[in-house]
């Protein structure tokens, strides 16, 4: 059986398609530059979500697909659902694991109102999404953010591929929306604290007003929506994103993994 792993060379996609190979399944990445993708192991293919008009070669003789709800370069929730799910079912797609962008838009409507058995993976912010700092720390020292003391349930990615890769060959999760969370709520700034401990170093948090970070995203090329749903995620988040889940442990029989492990083991990074 294969399994095709969209967005495969992202922070979680990467993990997904690790976690697949060292089951010992066969594994398909779509990505829209195959050149650079650096997946040994991997049949790669190309194709772009918001264009499903590429997408019939990735999805032929494929059993299960991981699915983004995001594309393009400014990673804008995909309008294109609809047409990705029927391509699925037309292909013999049995299973799909769903990775949303925070809030549910037309992928998931599509997918849950199919007949295909999906599951909905809900992170609430990757552990490596702090990597972005990992310059500005080697650098200065010096971490400029917004929201500084508001804290999230984070989760490391590589737990987040390794659910997609069960929930893709197990059976027993079909219907289930699954938050996914690390051990432990946290701020900005103790996240900071945490990586300095990683790697012996003070560190500072210098926090940025609401207005200067939405400026900071605007110059780096994201979309106006994108940029509004970080602001109020990570401003004002709902519950469900600082509250602690057992989902990890529910699908991996294992916890999930701290953010203290997380910083320690890419402590080079920010060295």
């Amino acid at each position: 059986m294969t399994y095709l792993v969209t967005g495969a060379t992202g922070r979680a996609g990467r993990h997904v398609v690790a976690h697949l190979l060292r089951d010992g399944h066969r594994v398909r990445a779509l990505t829209r530059d195959p050149a650079r993708a650096d997946l040994p192991g991997v049949e790669v293919v190309r194709g772009d979500l918001t264009d499903p008009g590429t997408l019939e070669e990735a999805f032929a003789g494929v059993t299960g697909v991981h699915l983004l709800t995001v594309g393009g370069d400014d990673y804008a929730t995909l309008t294109t659902g609809p047409e990705i799910v029927a391509l699925a079912a037309a292909s013999g797609v049995r299973r799909v694991s769903v990775l949303w962008n925070g809030v549910p838009g037309p992928v998931e409507e599509a997918v849950e109102g199919s007949g295909l058995e999906w599951t909905v993976l809900q992170p609430t912010d990757f552990m490596g999404n702090t990597l972005t700092w990992a310059e500005r720390i080697r650098a200065t020292g010096v971490v400029d953010e917004p929201f500084a003391d508001v804290r999230t349930a984070v989760v490391d990615e590589g737990d987040v591929g390794a659910v997609a890769a069960a929930v893709l060959t197990r059976e027993g999760h079909a219907g289930r929306h699954y938050p996914l969370t690390g051990p432990e709520a946290l701020s900005p700034r103790e996240k900071l604290a945490l990586i300095g401990t990683a790697i012996g170093r003070p560190l500072t948090f210098q926090e940025l007003s609401r207005d200067q970070a939405r400026e900071r995203s605007r110059q780096a090329g994201l979309s106006a929506e994108l940029v509004e749903l970080l602001l109020s995620w990570h401003g004002d988040p709902p519950p469900e994103a600082y509250t602690v889940t057992s989902a990890v442990r529910d699908v991996l029989g294992r916890p999930a993994r701290s953010f203290a492990s997380w910083a320690a083991e890419h402590a080079a990074a920010f060295r």
